[in-house]
């Protein structure tokens, strides 16, 4: 509980963290809104695609133009100001930069990112969580290797679960679930760019008035980012998954206790010790009161009598039994929050959660008939979402990972609803995320 005063002595001692950034989307742009509050910190530079939509993002969540106008970033090391730029490397190489922010999005850009950075030296933070749910353990590694730091990105729900998990263990409690809320129906899983907002509950103007992604949001309602998030939570905190799939139960807050316990018990795990997502709808769509859509819970089990009384004694809402109950926060903020990764990751050395395992991945399954010659076009888009499995089930049967399925070819057709396997498709293998992967199959066989 001491991170923002840690962050005060740095500046203070004119000694503050200096972060690079690469990719000012919609996550950047959140964290960008709060970074010129947090003391201690400076963001040297920011590389972006398109400097100018980067430019206009900064402006737009309320920088000054002359806090982002560094001739270069050396000129801003001196100043105290940002350059704002597209060349990645010359970021990522820069000697005064103690921290990579990752947040393109892109999963297989971000492992390169990443693996660069660790080549220079630097502290990871990744943001893009679609790249751990494939190579995390892998990222961790060569994190390790390097003698660095690599973490969760804190505001994103993985790290915000993580947390809770941690919370648990670390107060000797057995953790029985553990996941995040989410609004679902069956159905959403074959949803488009197109059909995005009417099922999330906005207007096209609303949309455009955040600046906010067709494409990205999709991802979220179609189940790919719960399904990779899910990934994430499991690999960090070593927690499995169901074998088919997430099973999105319907409730609300105080319906998590009874949901997140065995089956033999009236619950719906097939076992203790997995990650899974409730939905705020009911079967028929209605919206349940009191949701855990937009936040993150942990359910434990007292396994014994003594700790069972304490539940009763200070009103803990439980199960039907009085065996498990549930910690949860009730709203996740993203890219607001990162600071909270930036202090960890900077002051202490300690990441918000980081792959461990290699428990869960995230196959590309399809979201209609697709022929051969057919183009995938990644989370979110018209032809393919994601689903969580176990990672040997996964690997077992050579699926794709949803990481590596943007602008992949087909070379056999593949029917609606079935996951897409490695030999239905034309890949490139000289990646450095698709070399990476490899790396992180091969930790299943220790």
């Amino acid at each position: 509980m001491n991170l923002f005063p840690k962050l005060q002595q740095r500046d203070a001692e004119q000694n503050p963290i200096r972060i690079g950034m690469i990719g000012a989307g919609k996550f950047g742009s959140m964290f960008l809104a709060q970074a010129n509050r947090l003391p201690g910190i400076h963001v040297v530079g920011i590389a972006d695609l398109n400097p100018s939509n980067a430019r206009s993002n900064l402006a737009y969540v309320g920088w000054p133009a002359e806090k982002y106008n560094a001739a270069s970033l050396d000129d801003a090391v001196k100043t105290g100001t940002s350059f704002v730029g597209d060349d990645w490397q010359a970021l990522i190489s820069h000697p005064a930069i103690d921290m990579i922010i990752e947040c393109t999005g892109d999963p297989v850009a971000a492992v390169h990112h990443v693996i660069t950075a660790f080549q220079h030296g630097k502290n990871v933070i990744n943001a893009t969580v679609e790249a751990d749910a494939f190579c995390g353990a892998g990222l961790n590694q060569a994190a390790n290797e390097a003698g660095v730091v690599y973490s969760m990105a804190y505001g994103d729900q993985p790290a915000l679960t993580c947390e809770l998990v941690d919370w648990a263990r670390t107060c000797g409690f057995k953790v029985v679930a553990a996941g995040r809320g989410h609004k679902w129906l069956a159905d959403y899983r074959f949803s488009t760019p197109e059909t995005i907002w009417n099922y999330w509950g906005l207007t096209a103007e609303q949309a455009e008035r955040g600046r906010l992604n067709p494409k990205m949001f999709n991802s979220f309602l179609d189940g790919s980012k719960p399904a990779i998030e899910s990934a994430a939570i499991a690999n960090a905190t070593g927690l499995g998954v169901p074998q088919n799939g997430l099973a999105f139960p319907p409730g609300g807050v105080d319906d998590i206790a009874n949901l997140m316990r065995p089956k033999s018990v009236g619950g719906v795990l097939e076992s203790e010790g997995l990650v899974e997502v409730i939905s705020c709808l009911t079967p028929d769509g209605a919206e349940i009161p009191h949701d855990i859509r937009k936040g993150v819970w942990v359910a434990i089990e007292a396994d014994n009598d003594y700790v069972r009384n304490c539940f009763e004694e200070y009103k803990v809402i439980t199960d039907t039994t009085g065996r498990y109950m549930s910690l949860y926060k009730k709203w996740h903020l993203i890219g607001l929050e990162l600071g909270m990764s930036v202090a960890s990751v900077g002051l202490r050395g300690e990441p918000t959660g980081a792959a461990i395992c290699f428990n869960a991945d995230v196959p590309a399954i399809t979201k209609a008939d697709l022929g051969a010659g057919s183009m995938l076009d990644g989370e979110g888009g018209f032809t393919i979402y994601g689903g969580v499995r176990p990672a040997a089930m996964s690997v077992a049967n050579r699926y794709l990972p949803l990481g590596l399925a943007n602008h992949v070819k087909l070379v056999r057709s593949v029917k609606k609803d079935q996951p897409i396997t490695l030999d239905d498709v034309e890949i490139e293998t000289t990646s450095t995320a698709y070399k990476l992967r490899e790396k992180t199959i091969a930790m299943l066989a220790r």
